[in-house]
């Protein structure tokens, strides 16, 4: 690795530094994600100079932890397509029930909003991490506006000042972002982003975000 010598640290060091609050930059099956606790999420918009406007996803280890977030109605159909997916790229919307807790976790996440994006990444290394510290708020390892990082070494060169998750022979990522699908009534998904998987049944993303 070239350039700027990255902070890298064990698992067991990462996940101490994210339970005092820091940022840290982690492997996914998808692309490298910048990830804090949800309680400090708010850093990663800074640092990737970005409008709040746009939600951070929530990861962890398991389903089950992430589930138990929406609201009743959409937890059958949520649980169905998780049970087909996860661990894996896609990323289900969902708005979230009245529990104190996890509205908490939604407007450290989604500000103002009523939905969360909840996901469980088909990586092992990025799972063991999120098993010792819990849920963590997620985005993609670049500045708004520039290229997702693909590597460490572009996530490096982002983000010097962040610790990356070691070791660093990290999974090839597939490159492409998770499929964005949200819950609306009726059991019914709107594709948001087509990504790395094709659920069946769902139909393309409307042209607005194409």
């Amino acid at each position: 690795m070239s350039g700027q010598q990255p902070i890298v640290l064990s698992s067991d060091a990462i996940a101490d530094h994210l339970l005092k609050g820091g940022a840290a930059v982690m492997p996914t099956d998808t692309l490298p994600a910048m990830a804090a606790v949800p309680a400090h999420a708010g850093q990663l918009w800074r640092l990737k100079r970005r409008p709040r406007e746009k939600p951070l996803i929530l990861m962890a280890a398991s389903g089950e932890v992430l589930l138990q977030l929406a609201v009743p109605e959409a937890q059958p159909t949520a649980s169905s397509l998780a049970h087909q997916h996860w661990p894996g790229a896609l990323t289900l919307v969902v708005p979230v029930g009245a529990d104190p807790a996890a509205q908490a976790m939604l407007q450290a996440l989604n500000p103002g909003a009523t939905s969360l994006g909840l996901r469980v990444p088909a990586c092992q290394q990025a799972r063991a991490l999120l098993a010792k510290t819990g849920p963590l708020a997620t985005t993609s390892c670049n500045p708004a506006g520039a290229a997702a990082a693909l590597n460490p070494e572009q996530a490096c060169r982002y983000f010097p000042q962040l610790p990356l998750l070691g070791p660093l022979d990290w999974p090839q990522p597939l490159g492409l972002a998770s499929t964005v699908l949200a819950w609306e009534p009726q059991n019914r998904w709107q594709m948001l982003r087509q990504g790395a998987v094709m659920p069946a049944g769902v139909g393309s993303p409307p042209s607005c975000f194409g």
